[in-house]
């Protein structure tokens, strides 16, 4: 049987299992007992048929989406209902480093274009310094001073500056993700111009011989907020993709499950946005702080990252070797 057959066959089995999931999360208290033996019978079906599509289509869509069902289900059937925090670390230890994985090429050619950019703003300004008042938005170039670049924010209140700084970032990632059905072109125009922000800036200070000094203000917030941003780029993305190529299941059904999983991926960089402008409102414009202990912070949020990344990639092998266990 070719999967799109399949798919049509028992796709009406899945929905089911997949709103008994939902109501059982949710405690609903009309839940019966007729209700669990009806989970139990539909989480074998799936079990078997995500053993079937695991052995023949091991890359397709199909099988990331039964994976991902038929794990709820177990954790529903063989384990102690999660409390809150148990939800939580999953969510952001398993369930996110899961998405990412899925749609890391997407991230990746968000952090492209954002380069691209980059490279364009910075030649723009080394070639002619005047291409600066192009470059940046009116009356933003007028305020570039890499003079002043050490005197930071310390006048400023820096709860407030942490504040307005976070806001802005999830503005921005929130624009990213809504804009994907725009079928793309404003994320793409988003990750463009903040790249070529990022590469005019660049060129300004190091013309300037401030280099150093810039990318100590701009990394210890930047490690996080770029990778938020890229992640929320890429889930836009992905939304435009789908409105342009459906795949080979309904145009309607593949739209809706990439709404779902980027917005599951929006609501995750919230608190990499949260991090960020802390450091950005504390960290990064403090003048107390040498230049190279905002470069250790750089790459301690770095490695923060790539453990966190690491560590979940495992725990999601772990838990999927368990379910091909289940499965057999």
């Amino acid at each position: 049987m070719d999967l799109t057959s399949f798919w049509h066959t028992h796709k009406a089995s899945w929905a089911e299992l997949e709103q008994l999931v939902e109501r059982f999360q949710k405690k609903n208290r009309g839940i019966q007992a007729a209700d669990i033996d009806r989970l139990t019978l539909l989480y074998k079906k799936a079990s078997a048929h995500l053993a079937y599509v695991r052995s023949y289509y091991p890359s397709d869509e199909l099988t990331q989406y039964l994976n991902q069902l038929v794990s709820r289900a177990h954790n529903l059937t063989y384990k102690q209902q999660a409390t809150s925090w148990q939800q939580i670390t999953y969510f952001f230890g398993t369930h996110f480093i899961l998405l990412i994985q899925k749609r890391l090429t997407f991230m990746a050619i968000a952090a492209f274009l954002f380069v691209i950019g980059g490279i364009f703003g910075y030649a723009a300004v080394m070639i002619d310094p005047l291409n600066l008042y192009y470059v940046l938005p009116a009356g933003m170039a007028e305020q570039i001073d890499p003079a002043r670049l050490g005197e930071g924010h310390d006048a400023i209140n820096s709860p407030v500056v942490s504040t307005m700084i976070m806001t802005n970032n999830m503005r921005v990632a929130i624009l990213a993700f809504v804009s994907g059905v725009t079928f793309g072109l404003v994320p793409i125009y988003l990750l463009l111009f903040n790249g070529l922000l990022i590469g005019a800036l660049a060129a300004v200070y190091q013309q300037a011989g401030s280099s150093y000094a810039f990318w100590a203000y701009i990394l210890p917030h930047g490690v996080i907020e770029l990778t938020a941003i890229f992640i929320a780029g890429g889930a836009g993305l992905y939304m435009g993709y789908r409105m342009l190529v459906p795949g080979r299941y309904a145009r309607k059904y593949q739209f809706l499950e990439a709404v779902k999983e980027s917005a599951q991926l929006l609501l995750a960089t919230l608190p990499l946005f949260f991090i960020a402008g802390v450091i950005e409102g504390f960290i990064t414009p403090s003048t107390t702080l040498s230049l190279e202990t905002k470069y250790g912070v750089a790459i301690v949020t770095l490695l923060v990252l790539v453990v966190w990344y690491l560590f979940g990639q495992r725990r999601r092998q772990t838990q999927s070797a368990s379910l091909d266990l289940i499965s057999k």
